[in-house]
């Protein structure tokens, strides 16, 4: 596909699927061309709303287009699993939303089918391919930090106590950890890779699922995560990695384009300013358009096998969590 632009198209009508087509209009490596709902109306309103010509009124018919290059999976993380499957046995690319999935094992499931068929597949983790996070990875690959000590990053959001919205909704995979504690955890990774050792605490919200959850990641290296999410008030939403020669401070909210400072244990500090367009959704569409010019089937900047890691990591949070409620 290096002599044309990727044809997306967007399986779900959500607030993060405007987001991502908002965003792919600030680069010219693709376009949205079609988009599939469960119902023709909510297809023809989104694609009205963003110019798109194609309109399905199923997922089925969605992937079933020849026009398209890659599916986008915006649908909520309970349907992950299923979208990305049928999308995958299509014949389509898949970019889908984080988290992956429910559970480590759907993931398991949904990067099988992609390596079954050869098909490029990848976590929609949209803040590994952030401006910013390129200059955190340069810094630690100089090994400017030293030995990794601590890593630390929080995700707050406040949200009104109501049964119907997702977040709070467990048939919709609500619940602070699948929804913003992915962020810290998935950063945790990019550091420092799976934890040897999980230790976590969880408070339920009033329909069940985790309204705040705790966590201390070990690692073999001696290292430490310590994490936070909660549905409850707006946290700060920072990140450091913290070594012993310097540390690196991410400014709030650090899943997003972020100002980044290396703080060396002697000297002066050096920061970089963000410079950014949009939200920043459409760094990742890149990387998609980068990785089928290249003809790979994932992306080094998020393999598959990381995210499957990434999702064992929080299931076993959750369990632990429950095992102590």
């Amino acid at each position: 596909m290096a002599d044309r632009p990727v044809r997306w198209g967007i399986l779900g009508t959500g607030g993060i699927a405007s987001t991502f087509v908002t965003d792919l209009r600030l680069t010219n490596s693709g376009a949205a061309v079609a988009v599939g709902s469960r119902s023709q109306a909510s297809a023809v309103r989104f694609a009205d709303r963003f110019g798109i010509a194609r309109r399905h009124g199923s997922y089925e018919s969605l992937v079933a287009d020849p026009d398209v290059d890659v599916i986008y999976v915006a649908t909520p993380h309970p349907m992950h699993r299923d979208n990305a499957i049928l999308a995958l046995r299509a014949g389509k690319r898949v970019l889908v939303e984080k988290p992956f999935t429910m559970t480590a094992a759907e993931a398991r499931e949904v990067v099988g089918v992609a390596r079954e068929f050869g098909l490029f597949a990848m976590e929609a983790m949209w803040t590994r391919f952030l401006p910013d996070m390129a200059i955190v990875r340069d810094w630690l690959t100089q090994g400017i930090l030293g030995d990794v000590v601590t890593v630390t990053a929080d995700h707050g959001q406040w949200f009104a106590e109501d049964a119907g919205f997702r977040l709070f909704a467990p048939e919709l995979g609500g619940g602070a950890l699948l929804d913003l504690g992915v962020y810290p955890v998935s950063f945790a990774s990019m550091v420092l890779g799976s934890p040897s050792k999980v230790v976590s605490m969880s408070d339920p919200a009033f329909t069940g699922v985790d309204a705040q959850t705790s966590m201390l990641f070990g690692y073999d290296s001696g290292a430490q995560a310590v994490l936070t999410c909660t549905l409850r008030a707006k946290s700060p939403t920072r990140a450091a990695i913290v070594g012993t020669d310097a540390r690196i401070e991410v400014d709030g909210d650090f899943y997003a384009p972020a100002t980044v400072t290396l703080f060396p244990r002697k000297g002066d500090p050096t920061r970089v300013a963000s410079r950014h367009e949009g939200r920043g959704l459409h760094y990742q569409a890149d990387e998609v358009a980068r990785r089928l010019a290249a003809h790979d089937t994932e992306s080094p900047l998020m393999p598959l096998d990381e995210t499957i890691s990434i999702m064992a990591t929080m299931d076993a949070v959750l369990a632990q969590a429950r095992r102590e409620a």
